[in-house]
C-alpha cells in the first residue's frame, strides 16, 4: 500500500538504552523511528547540543528517519501519567507540560523530526470542583503557547493525539480542536487502538479523519469487562449493556459493583440501613434483581500481581476522580481479575466508549483489522510513518518488534 511506511517506537524498548534501541530497529528492517522522552534513554533536560548531535548521526548510520519526537506521557510522575497536563487548573502545572512540549520541538529540530506529539490530558476531580473554569480554553491556550515556539522557516507540526478517556478522546473532538486553533502547523495524530476503543464505527471514523491525519501509532487491542468508576450521585444512570459501573460512596470510600452477574459491595463495615437502602435503590434502577454480596474490603489483596500492568493502564484512563479514590480501588479490581481469589471478570477490565480494552497488544493478538484500517486510512489521503506503539511489552520487546514488522509489513509499503 504506497505512502506508508513503518517506524517502532522507543517507549516501547526502554529496557534498551537508547543507542541500542536505534540499532535494533534499523536491523529489524524499520524506516523510521519515533523518539519518545523517557528518563532512562532521552531525556530532555539532560540532553545538550553535542549529545543531539551524536544521536543523529548514530540515526544516520542506522539509516532510520526520526519519524516523530513524542514527549512522553509518564515523563513527570509515573505513578500519574499524562500530569500535569493542558489542562491542569493550577498555571505551574501547565507550563512544566508546555516547557516539556517545547523541548520536545527542539528535539525535533535537532534530530530532523517533522512531528512533535501530544495528549489533551484528563478532566480531574479539581476541574468538577471549578466549574466556572473552561478546561477547552486552557487546552487552546497551551496549544497556542507551543506552536509560538515554531520557527517559520522548520518543517515541525504539533499533533493531538486523542486517547481513550481524556478530554479529547474521539477523533472527531480532534478535529474540532485542530480547526478551532486554525493552525497549519497544528494537526491530528491517528492511534488505531484508539480509534477501537473510542469509535462505533472505527473504520469509518479512520476514513473520515485521514485527509487530516499526519501521523499514525499501531497497536492491537480486544474487547474488554467495560467498567466505569463514579462517584454517588441523585442522577447516576445505568446502561449495563455497556459497561458495568463502580460506585464510589465519598461519605465512607466504599464501592458498589453494580453488575447484572455478581453486585458486590467493598465495605470496611456492614452497611447501615440507610446505605442499604441507597444500594437497593442503585441495584434496582440498573435494573439488577439479585442482592449484593458484602466483600470486606480490609481482607482484599493490595500487593503486587501479574495483573499490576493491566489494572493501572486502566485506573490512569477513568477521568473526574482524584487519584486517592483511584489508587483505593485498586484492590478492587485485582479482587475482580482474581488475584488471590477465584476471579469475577475474566477479560481485561476496560474503560473505553466501546468496551475494547485500552491495553496496547503486538499486531495480530488481537481483534483488530488492519488490512481495512490501512485500507481506510490510505484510499482517503492518509500518507507518512505507521508507528508501533507497544510499551507493555518491553519486557519482550524482540518478539514485540520482529513480530510487529512481520505481520504488519504485508499490508503497506515497508
Amino acid at each position: 500500500m504506497r505512502g506508508i511506511r513503518l517506524s517502532y517506537s522507543t517507549f516501547g524498548l526502554t529496557d534498551l538504552d537508547l543507542l541500542s534501541a536505534i540499532d535494533v530497529v534499523g536491523k529489524a528492517g524499520y524506516t523510521g523511528i519515533e523518539m519518545a522522552f523517557h528518563r532512562r534513554q532521552l531525556d530532555p533536560f539532560d540532553a545538550s547540543d553535542e549529545d543531539f548531535v551524536e544521536l543523529k548521526h548514530h540515526l544516520q548510520e542506522a539509516r532510520l528517519e526520526t519519524a516523530c519526537v513524542a514527549t512522553a506521557s509518564y515523563f513527570f510522575t509515573p505513578s500519574r501519567p499524562h500530569e500535569p497536563s493542558l489542562l491542569a487548573l493550577d498555571l505551574a502545572g501547565r507550563k512544566r507540560r508546555i516547557d516539556l512540549i517545547k523541548r520536545g520541538i527542539r528535539a525535533a529540530r535537532h534530530l530532523g523530526a517533522p512531528f512533535v506529539t501530544f495528549g489533551s490530558g484528563f478532566l480531574r476531580d479539581e476541574h468538577a470542583r471549578s466549574p466556572s473554569v473552561n478546561p477547552r480554553t486552557l487546552l487552546i491556550e497551551g496549544v497556542q503557547e507551543c506552536l509560538r515556539d515554531l520557527h517559520d522557516d522548520e518543517n515541525i507540526t504539533l499533533l493531538i493525539e486523542p486517547e481513550p478517556g481524556m478530554f479529547i478522546e474521539t477523533l472527531e473532538q480532534g478535529l474540532s480542536l485542530i480547526k478551532e486553533v486554525g493552525s497549519p502547523r497544528f494537526g491530528l495524530h491517528v492511534d488505531l487502538c484508539h480509534a477501537y476503543c473510542s469509535e462505533t464505527d472505527y473504520i469509518r471514523s479512520l476514513s473520515e479523519a485521514a485527509p487530516w491525519a499526519r501521523y499514525l501509532h499501531v497497536s492491537d487491542a480486544e474487547r474488554g469487562y467495560n467498567l466505569k468508576i463514579e462517584n454517588d450521585a441523585e442522577d447516576v444512570t445505568f446502561d449495563l449493556d455497556a459497561a458495568a459501573k463502580l460506585i464510589y460512596f465519598p461519605d465512607n470510600a466504599d464501592y458498589l459493583l453494580v453488575d447484572r452477574r455478581h453486585p458486590l459491595y467493598f465495605c470496611d463495615a456492614s452497611p447501615d440501613l440507610r446505605r442499604r437502602r441507597r444500594i437497593d435503590v442503585l441495584l434496582d434502577r440498573a435494573g439488577v434483581d439479585k442482592s449484593p454480596e458484602y466483600i470486606d474490603y480490609p481482607s482484599l489483596y493490595a500487593g503486587s500481581s501479574d495483573f499490576d500492568d493491566e489494572i493501572w493502564t486502566y485506573l490512569i484512563s477513568v477521568p473526574g476522580l482524584s487519584y486517592e479514590v483511584l489508587e483505593r480501588a485498586k484492590p478492587v479490581i485485582a479482587y475482580l481479575r482474581g488475584v488471590k481469589n477465584p476471579p469475577r471478570i475474566r477479560k481485561r477490565v476496560a474503560n473505553t466508549r466501546t468496551g475494547i480494552t485500552h491495553f496496547h497488544e503486538i499486531p495480530g493478538e488481537g481483534t483488530l483489522d488492519f488490512a481495512a484500517s490501512f485500507n481506510a486510512l490510505a484510499c482517503h489521503g492518509f500518507s507518512g510513518y505507521a508507528t508501533i506503539e507497544l510499551y507493555h511489552h518491553n519486557a519482550l520487546w524482540e518478539s514485540a518488534l520482529l513480530e510487529s514488522y512481520r505481520r504488519l509489513a504485508p499490508y503497506i509499503n515497508v
